[in-house]
């Protein structure tokens, strides 16, 4: 479990460090165990990354760029994603390793060069440090007055509390930020963005194409632009708007894959289906990029304070994480078992995020971390 005492620096660094050890176990495996550690290794550092790497961000950005700016790791991501899916079809897997290994290393060695979160220095109690942080991060020139002091009088309320414990996240003073954050990895994990990404080539050919590297080439030329679509809107239309967009255009793009699969014994409509399929993963896939790929993870970063932070971040991620197993382990059970009836069940959950979101989520675009936190949390 992720613990705020340690910077976000070196939480990064050890992050680094795991990544490296699996990556090089997998690139020397001589057998499967080899194998399995090397990627529990690899796992272990991404877990930690998909949510130190977003804080980090936010902590460290001004509010009316900040969600442009936490959108740009799931960019990163997304054409990290997509360059790897199109050089596997043409390398080995323990060359694949090997690149790897290379955004680890480069990594690591520009940690040594980036300022620790000004939030983090104050709230440790490092004031000095903290003013020269955040001088360095907003320019010699600017004005640092206000916004130092409002970080500070913030650090100074929480360290008066205690460090939060996994239990003391369940009070009610938490419990709208605990609600907003699991039920966003929920419902975006059992949306199917897992099952849909890792099984995409199967789904193509059992809809009716005779391969499905096609399919997966218009994913690729789909996910690309439209995250960047959504790192241009983030700051300007808000993160709710997007969010309500993105889950209705995955519901939508859910449905189509499920008439394709319902309707796929009827052979005068043969190629309308295929044309179904496409056009339902190729929704999805845009949608998805759009604002349910990357914002939940923004929105993590900005609702909870300092203290919980660590203990917060560690059980959303945690679920994150298990969503993802879960629907990857049960899709193939689904789809035996009915494969429109599955990505139905799929539109469902998606329809039901835009519910979520309308009720539950709050509007974070152009607030200060500490105005945010202290408009869910009562202290």
């Amino acid at each position: 479990m992720y613990d705020l005492d340690l910077s976000l620096a070196e939480a990064m660094a050890i992050s680094d460090l795991f990544c490296i050890a699996g990556w090089l176990s997998i690139v020397f495996s001589k057998n499967f165990w080899w194998l399995d550690v090397g990627r529990f290794s690899v796992g272990c550092g991404i877990g930690v990354f998909s949510y130190v790497v977003p804080v980090y961000i936010s902590e460290i950005t001004p509010k009316n760029l900040r969600g442009g700016f936490a959108t740009v790791n799931q960019l990163m991501i997304c054409c990290g994603a997509s360059l790897m899916y199109v050089v596997g079809t043409v390398l080995t897997w323990r060359v694949l390793a090997i690149i790897g290994l290379a955004p680890c290393l480069l990594q690591l060695l520009g940690l040594i060069l980036i300022p620790e979160s000004p939030r983090w220095l104050a709230k440790v109690g490092q004031h000095e440090e903290f003013e020269a942080a955040l001088r360095r991060l907003r320019g010699k020139d600017a004005d640092i007055c206000e916004e130092a002091e409002e970080i500070k009088e913030f650090a100074e309320n929480l360290r008066r509390l205690p460090q939060g414990s996994l239990f003391e996240l369940f009070q009610k003073k938490y419990l709208h930020s605990v609600t907003v954050g699991v039920g966003l990895m929920v419902l975006q994990q059992f949306g199917g963005v897992n099952a849909i990404g890792f099984y995409a080539s199967e789904i193509f050919v059992s809809a009716g194409f005779s391969s499905g590297n096609s399919g997966m080439l218009a994913m690729v030329a789909v996910q690309i632009p439209m995250t960047t679509l959504g790192v241009f809107l983030m700051d300007k239309a808000g993160r709710r708007p997007l969010l309500m967009v993105s889950a209705a255009g995955t519901c939508l793009g859910c449905f189509l894959v499920g008439m394709s699969f319902l309707s796929k014994d009827q052979e005068w409509v043969k190629e309308l289906n295929m044309l179904l399929a496409l056009a339902g993963i190729l929704v999805y896939t845009g949608s998805f990029s759009l604002g349910m790929g990357g914002i939940p993870w923004v929105i993590m970063s900005e609702i909870f304070p300092i203290n919980v932070k660590g203990v917060a971040g560690s059980l959303v991620t945690l679920v994150s994480w298990l969503g993802s197993w879960v629907v990857s382990y049960a899709f193939n059970f689904l789809m035996m078992w009915s494969s429109a009836g599955t990505f139905f069940m799929f539109a469902c959950i998606c329809g039901l995020t835009v519910l979520f979101v309308e009720r539950l989520v709050p509007e974070t675009k152009g607030r200060a971390l500490e105005e945010i936190q202290a408009s869910l949390n009562f202290f």
